[in-house]
């Protein structure tokens, strides 16, 4: 699986169709300035954001707003493009501790993340998902961020990371854990120091605290570089294991449909 780029609400959106319905999990990510609209006091932009539009009027002009409408726009038109509806059909709505879902839909499940000028979804019709990002350099290293992170395990598997590389490794151990958390629903409520992950050569599994697994075959983790800036990772609970007819689901995602439908 590797994440799709989506050039902005006219782009076609028959290649996110085809890998939710071959695969029943999607990982799409955009720039920010191909989802924001130019005109944030629209009123068509209420009837598209639905209820967060209340949450954008009470925001100061910044770029965290932007980055707010942008993601949201973008979220509500993937699930709509996989389940053949519109936008504004779907109400996105949020669990206490502010995981997104689809109110009223049970057959997808969706993730959302956002940092500086990207923004990343997370689709699975099987499952459970997470996704985070961040800016593959941002500086984690030395500021006691590994400590706070990482297990035993890693932090000497970290050690062992040629010193030009280790920081970006730090960011993709966050990255998989923000993904993951988000995925079981806690966020930062979950003590990052109590699981812990591979290295990046190989396959992606989560690990104990001392290294033995910690997971069965029903979680996948990925992580990415996109635009050669960010780092995208994303954690998905599959009970089937994947094990599932293409056409399966319950969504009408087959045959794949046109954008002009």
């Amino acid at each position: 699986m590797r994440p799709l780029r989506q050039r902005g609400p006219r782009h076609s959106w028959q290649p996110v169709r085809r890998a939710v319905a071959a695969r029943g999990t999607c990982v799409v990510y955009a720039d920010v300035d191909d989802w924001l609209p130019p005109d944030l006091d629209a009123v068509r932009l209420a009837a598209d954001l639905g209820p967060d539009h209340g949450r954008l009027e009470r925001m100061p002009v910044s770029r965290n707003r932007d980055r707010f409408v942008a993601s949201r726009l973008l979220l509500k038109s993937a699930a709509s493009a996989v389940l053949g509806t519109l936008p504004r059909e779907l109400e996105l709505a949020y669990k206490p501790g502010g995981r997104p879902y689809l109110r009223g839909i049970d057959q997808l499940d969706v993730s959302l993340s956002h940092t500086d000028g990207l923004l990343v979804v997370g689709l699975t019709r099987f499952g459970r998902i997470g996704v985070d990002t961040e800016q593959a350099d941002r500086r984690m290293l030395e500021l006691g961020t590994e400590l706070r992170v990482c297990t035993p395990h890693e932090l000497e598997a970290l050690e062992r990371v040629p010193l030009r590389r280790r920081n970006r490794e730090l960011v993709r151990l966050w990255t998989l854990k923000e993904a993951y958390s988000k995925a079981i629903g806690q966020g930062l409520r979950f003590r990052f120091t109590e699981f812990g992950f591979g290295p990046r050569d190989e396959r992606v599994r989560m690990l104990r605290p001392d290294g033995t697994p910690g997971t069965g075959q029903e979680w996948s983790f990925h992580s990415w570089l996109v635009e050669d800036a960010y780092t995208v990772s994303a954690a998905v609970y599959d009970p089937g294991f994947g094990d599932r007819p293409d056409s399966g689901g319950g969504l009408p995602l087959l045959p794949v449909l046109s954008d002009r439908s």
